[in-house]
């Protein structure tokens, strides 16, 4: 499903992407196109594409490609999903301790819009961080990996 999705090769492709989208919400997919999950994702992505233009822009980036963007947000499981607004950092509290990004797949098409939606309002308003409107339930679960400390 991959197919239907922008990818970005290369970090200078992501940096023009996170500064050059405005008004909308960049979302970039880490993780590798033969992955089962990482396609999962990528199916959910595909479908909500159409619906979500007004509001998201998504793309999709091989972490094997970009590791400057993969050690920077600490991507040690995939798929990782990682969110911007008018170049800005966008962080959402999942009740997790990691706030930069989303770990796993969307259980639902809905889970995921409904989270564009939030992103995208909070942004609007100014806000940096926002809180998840996904059920807890349908959040993956995963401890914390910190390399080199």
């Amino acid at each position: 499903m991959s197919l239907f999705l922008h990818k970005l090769t290369c970090k200078k492709d992501i940096d023009e992407v996170i500064k050059g989208v405005a008004e909308k919400v960049v979302v970039l997919r880490f993780g590798r196109d033969d992955d089962s999950v990482c396609l999962q994702l990528d199916e959910i992505l595909s479908k909500t594409a159409h619906d979500l233009s007004n509001m998201a822009s998504i793309y999709i980036v091989d972490v094997d490609k970009a590791p400057i963007y993969t050690r920077y947000f600490d991507i040690s499981y995939i798929p990782s999903t990682v969110f911007f607004f008018n170049g800005q950092h966008m962080k959402v509290d999942y009740g997790s301790p990691d706030h930069t990004k989303f770990v796993g797949s969307f259980k639902t098409k809905q889970d995921f819009m409904d989270l564009i939606e939030v992103i995208y309002r909070g942004a609007m308003r100014g806000k940096m961080i926002v809180q998840s409107p996904i059920d807890p339930q349908n959040i993956p679960k995963y401890d914390l990996l910190y390399h080199g400390i």
